[in-house]
């Protein structure tokens, strides 16, 4: 057992892309072990553009990561030492929001074990299982509200959180049409993930794309993206039609205002439903979509990717990805072997 801890601790603000110095890997004592509380070696560290948007110092949903202190992300860890009652070693948890680290000493009252499914791996707990499907399901089930029929557009489609969405569109009975950024990922979404349609933006004209794959319109909007897609999306929305807001991923490294979206008239012309949200709105309700996504991921109605990327040290540098479409699935640094692996 090391006494000793790798962490990655904020430096500066980035401006625009993440820079190699905006953060710095320390070493650092692990503290004491107090009553009530766990040690956990994460296994999986969570990268999601939220991280971005805790790096900068802006109005948000919860407060930004302060400048010295450790960056914050989602893991799933082992339990290697525990003062908690509940928990022993060996124990693989859920941590919720932990540091960049090798290791994480949390209270033991905070951390959810983690259930052994039968043929379902431990990073379907970062995926259909975890914040990203919870996102996914609460997102379109409660604010979207699909019923049979209806068309639902997805624009990062091949993302953890969209390429969940238009599965569970499909579940519903939907027509399920995706957007994403290379013909790779067109393909795994309908040859693989079931959608009906996916449009690759960077080979495409986004306008004439929908016109042919939604020639009904569009009911449901599960927006992640924002910018020229969003605008193109909002064209075509039909009356009393749904959208989700879960990102504006194409905004969050601007370094300047960005404009939009232009058809904001359109809302109104069509009285659509414009709703913003963060999955932690939903906390109380996780049972509820963790129960409906482990029953269909058991039937095998819902197909998921993880994009792995090995090494904490490179933490930083792979969220990158996230930004440049480079992801298929939910984006994870492994940072340490899974037990008896």
């Amino acid at each position: 057992m090391t006494d000793r801890n790798r962490i990655w601790v904020l430096r500066k603000r980035p401006v625009g892309d993440v820079a190699e110095d905006d953060l710095e890997l320390v070493e650092q004592p692990l503290p004491p072990l107090e009553a009530g509380d766990v040690r956990a070696r994460t296994i999986y560290l969570s990268l999601d553009p939220t991280n971005r948007i805790w790096m900068s110092d802006m109005d948000a949903y919860m407060p930004p990561v302060a400048i010295g202190e450790p960056m914050r992300g989602g893991s799933i860890a082992v339990v290697t030492e525990s003062r908690h009652d509940d928990f022993a070693a060996g124990d693989i948890v859920n941590t919720g929001l932990a540091h960049w680290a090798d290791y994480n000493t949390l209270a033991g009252a905070a951390l959810n074990k983690l259930p052994q499914l039968p043929g379902v791996p431990l990073t379907a707990f970062m995926g259909p299982l975890g914040a990203t499907g919870m996102t996914a399901y609460f997102g379109l089930m409660d604010i979207g509200q699909p019923s049979a029929g209806e068309t639902v557009v997805v624009s990062a489609a091949a993302g953890a959180v969209g390429s969940m969405v238009g599965q569970i569109a499909k579940i519903q009975g939907c027509r399920a049409v995706g957007i994403a950024g290379s013909d790779e990922k067109c393909r795994w979404l309908t040859q693989t993930a079931g959608f009906d349609a996916a449009i690759n933006y960077k080979s495409e004209d986004i306008g004439a794309a929908l016109d042919k794959h939604c020639p009904d319109g569009i009911d449901i909007n599960f927006e992640n993206v924002g910018g020229q897609i969003m605008d193109e999306i909002i064209a075509r929305l039909n009356d009393f039609s749904r959208m989700p807001l879960c990102g504006l991923i194409s905004s969050y490294n601007a370094t300047e205002p960005v404009p939009g979206p232009y058809n904001f008239t359109n809302f109104l012309m069509r009285r659509t439903l414009l709703k913003g949200f963060i999955v932690i709105d939903y906390l109380d309700r996780f049972p509820e979509g963790i129960e409906a996504m482990a029953g269909w991921l058991m039937q095998g109605r819902l197909a998921f990717e993880t994009d792995i990327v090995d090494g904490l040290e490179n933490a930083p540098a792979s969220l990158e990805r996230l930004f440049t479409g480079q992801n298929l699935g939910k984006l994870v640094v492994r940072v340490s072997p899974e037990p008896g692996g």
